[in-house]
C-alpha cells in the first residue's frame, strides 16, 4: 500500500526568534550598551533639547566611535573562531545557549562529522528533515563504504508532524542480481523518499556527495578501522595506495566513478529510473543483458502501538519492527513496568554491519535511516564502471532481525513531543531498542550520562557541536542514537558518545 505523499511544512522559521529562549535563562538588557551617537546629549548621557558646540559635538562623536569599534574588535575576539564554521549562512548567536545536543530548529546525527554537517547544510538551505537525512545517506555512501552505500539495503521510518501521519520505506524483498551479489536498491529508495517528502530540488542533494566522491573525503576513524581490520582484498584502487596498503586515517580517498553515476542521476526525474541508471551499469560489469524485473522500494504507512504513553510506529515485516511492537507491548502491560535486566548475549550469528542516522527538527518530524551491506564491505565485490561495493544480503526469507527503528508520539495533540530511537551492532537489536524506551519511560534517574571519551576531545572540537546529553544507556557493546522533539527545540544523543557526531542549528 502506497503511503500518501505529504511534505513537511514549515508555517514559520525564523532562525533566531526570541520567543524560543527559554523561560529559564536571564532577560537580556533591553539598554544599549553603547547609547546612540547621533542623538545630542548632555555629559551624563541625557538628551538635550539644545545644539551643542561644534568642537563637543566632534569629540563626542569621536570618543563614542572608538568605544563602539572597541567592542565590536572584542566581540569578535572573544565570539572564538571555530575552523568547522560552515558560511555566512549560519544564524547568528540568539543571546543565549544550550547544551551540546539542543538546537532551536532541526538537527541531524550521522556516523560521519562530514555527513552531519551536510545534513545542516541542507537545513540551512531551506531544506526539511527528508532533505538533510537523505543527503547525508548519499554522503554516507561516499565517505563510509565499509557500512553503507548505493549496494545497500535501507529501512526508514519517517513521522511528519505536520500530518500526524508516520510511513515506513521498506527496501522489498531480497533479490540477488547475481549468486552472491545482491541486488542494489538504495538510491530509488532514497530518490522515492525524497519524492514524496523532500522539499528542495533533488539535484541539490547530490551536490555534496559528488563533490566528496570526486574531489576527495579524508579517511575517518570509522573506515581507517575497518580497513585495518578487514584488509584490502577486493577494494583496491578504491581504498588502497599504490602499494596494495590500505588507506590510514587522514588519508584522501577518491571514487571518480560513484561521482559519474551521482552526476547522471541528477537529471532522473523518478526513482525507478535512478536504479536503471546504476543498474545499466552493474549489468555491463557483470556480462549481463541488462536490468530485468526487479522488486522496487515502497513506502508503506508504519506499523503502530497505542498506549498510555503515546504511539508507537516502526517498520514492518521483514524487519525486526513487529518483534518489538510484541516486547513493548508486554512490558508496558505488565505490572509496575518493571526494567528488564539487558538481555543476554545470543549466540547467533554477528549482527550484520549498518549504519544509522536521524534528522529532527522542533516542530517533531523525525526521519530514521538504517541501511546495511550484511558483512563489513559487503561482498567485497566493487564494479569498476560505478565504483559501488555490492552487499552480500542475499537471503529472501531471512528478516532484517537489524533493522526496527522506533518512534514515540507522546499523548498531548497540542504539544506533541517525539522521541526517536535506533541502535545498531548488537545481535538483540528489538530487546535493546526495548529496554532504552522503558528507561526513558521511567524517568531521568534511570538513564545513564554516556561517558566523556577525553582521548577524542581534540577531534570532538573539530568535528564541531559535539558532548553528551542525557540519553538511555546500550545493553553490552552497541551504538544508539537518539533524537527528540521537546519544548520547542530539537535535542540529539548518541550512545556510546563518540559514535556519531551531531549538527544543529
Amino acid at each position: 500500500m502506497e503511503a500518501t505523499a505529504e511534505p513537511v511544512l514549515y508555517q514559520k522559521l525564523l532562525l533566531w526568534e526570541q520567543s524560543l529562549e527559554s523561560e529559564e535563562e536571564e532577560e537580556e538588557v533591553s539598554e544599549p550598551l553603547v547609547s546612540d551617537p547621533w542623538k545630542p546629549q548632555d555629559s551624563s548621557g541625557k538628551e538635550i533639547g539644545a545644539r551643542p558646540g561644534r568642537w563637543a559635538k566632534l569629540v563626542a562623536a569621536l570618543l563614542l566611535l572608538a568605544v563602539g569599534f572597541s567592542l565590536a574588535v572584542w566581540q569578535l575576539r572573544t565570539r572564538g573562531s571555530s575552523t568547522e564554521t560552515l558560511s555566512s549562512a549560519a544564524p547568528p548567536s540568539s543571546g543565549h545557549s544550550h547544551h551540546p545536543g539542543i538546537y532551536h530548529h532541526g538537527a541531524i546525527v550521522s556516523p560521519a562529522a562530514t555527513c552531519s554537517r551536510l545534513g545542516q547544510e541542507l537545513f540551512l538551505a531551506g531544506g526539511n528533515v527528508v532533505d538533510a537525512g537523505v543527503a547525508a545517506a548519499l554522503c554516507l555512501a561516499v565517505v563510509h563504504p565499509h557500512a553503507t552505500g548505493l549496494g545497500a539495503t535501507f529501512w526508514g521510518l519517517f513521522y511528519n508532524s505536520s500530518s500526524g501521519n508516520s510511513t515506513a520505506l521498506t527496501p522489498g524483498p531480497v533479490q540477488t542480481l547475481v549468486p552472491g551479489l545482491g541486488l542494489p536498491l538504495a538510491l530509488p529508495a532514497l530518490h522515492l523518499l525524497h519524492t514524496h517528502f523532500g522539499r528542495l530540488p533533488w539535484p541539490r542533494l547530490l551536490v555534496g556527495p559528488i563533490t566528496l566522491a570526486q574531489e576527495g573525503f579524508l579517511v575517518d576513524t570509522h573506515l581507517a578501522r575497518a580497513l585495518a581490520a578487514q584488509g584490502t582484498k577486493g577494494l583496491c584502487p578504491l581504498l588502497c595506495h599504490t602499494d596494495g596498503n590500505p588507506l590510514n586515517y587522514g588519508d584522501r580517498g577518491i571514487n571518480q566513478k560513484l561521482a559519474a553515476v551521482l552526476r547522471r542521476s541528477k537529471h532522473i526525474p523518478t526513482p525507478d529510473f535512478a536504479g536503471d541508471v546504476l543498474l545499466s551499469l552493474l549489468a555491463r560489469d557483470l556480462g549481463l543483458e541488462g536490468p530485468s524485473a526487479k522488486p522496487m522500494p515502497t513506502l508503506e504507512p508504519a506499523l503502530q502501538l497505542p498506549s498510555a504513553e503515546g504511539i508507537l510506529f516502526t517498520t514492518p515485516s521483514p524487519s525486526a519492527g513487529p518483534e518489538l511492537l510484541a516486547l513493548l507491548e508486554a512490558a508496558l502491560q505488565s505490572k509496575g513496568r518493571s526494567l528488564d535486566p539487558c538481555p543476554p548475549p545470543l549466540q547467533a550469528p554477528e549482527t550484520p554491519t549498518t549504519s544509522v542516522l536521524a534528522t529532527v527538527d522542533s516542530s517533531g518530524s523525525v526521519l530514521l535511516l538504517i541501511s546495511s551491506l550484511n558483512s563489513s564491505f559487503g561482498s567485497r565485490h566493487l564494479s569498476p564502471s560505478t565504483g559501488v561495493l555490492l552487499s552480500n544480503l542475499v537471503s529472501k526469507s531471512a528478516v532484517s532481525t537489524w533493522a526496527c527503528p522506533l518512534i514515540l508520539r507522546g499523548p498531548d495533540d497540542t504539544e506533541v513531543d517525539v522521541l526517536g530511537l535506533m541502535v545498531s551492532g548488537t545481535p538483540a537489536v528489538a530487546r535493546v531498542t526495548t529496554h532504552a524506551l522503558l528507561s526513558h519511560l521511567a524517568g531521568p534517574q534511570t538513564q545513564a550520562q554516556p561517558q566523556h571519551q577525553h582521548q577524542h576531545q581534540a577531534q570532538h572540537q573539530h568535528q564541531g557541536q559535539q558532548g553528551s546529553t542525557e540519553s538511555p544507556s546500550v545493553c553490552g557493546q552497541g551504538t544508539m542514537v537518539q533524537v527528540a522533539a521537546h519544548a520547542e527545540h530539537a535535542h540529539v544523543s548518541s550512545v556510546p558518545n563518540g559514535c556519531c557526531p551531531f549538527q544543529g542549528f
